[in-house]
């Protein structure tokens, strides 16, 4: 076959250390996900949306052929913490939490998870991060150990 074709679809979620609310203020928000966005768009692996909360952030994103996926999250954690660090006193101390969280997506699901990040500060209102990711984990059916899932 003369040309290889893909189409790998990936929810990353990130949260902060601790489940911090870094992310309070909306303004500074947006300039975290439009920055995580260009990250990753650097790494080939273009977003379709960035999105979240005051303690994570929700990636969806057609993954690129040339990186591994852990390389990819481990880019998306790197180089924005280091530039956030440099934004100001609030990010001074900022870090994200040891794990994350990678779901794939199919191309008919693509619509259902962009709405599903684009109301994350709907949803926030009745459930928390903890709780969310709990849910993601077993719809996507991956195991996990309570002890381990939180630093």
């Amino acid at each position: 076959m003369p040309h290889s074709l893909w189409a790998v679809y990936i929810h990353l979620v990130l949260s902060t250390k601790n489940r911090e609310p870094t992310f309070r203020d909306p303004r500074r928000r947006r300039e975290v996900h439009a920055y995580l966005g260009g990250v990753s768009r650097q790494l080939e692996c273009p977003p379709l949306l960035v999105g979240g909360a005051e303690d994570h952030v929700h990636i969806l994103a057609r993954f690129g052929r040339t990186i591994t996926q852990a390389t990819w999250v481990k880019e998306l954690k790197r180089v924005p913490n280091e530039w956030m660090q440099r934004q100001g006193r609030e990010f001074s101390r900022f870090h994200w939490q040891e794990g994350d969280s990678d779901f794939s997506v199919s191309h008919s699901n693509l619509d259902r998870v962009q709405a599903y990040i684009a109301r994350q500060e709907e949803h926030h209102r009745k459930r928390d991060f903890q709780e969310e990711l709990r849910a993601l984990r077993r719809r996507h059916q991956i195991p996990y150990n309570e002890m381990y899932l939180w630093d």
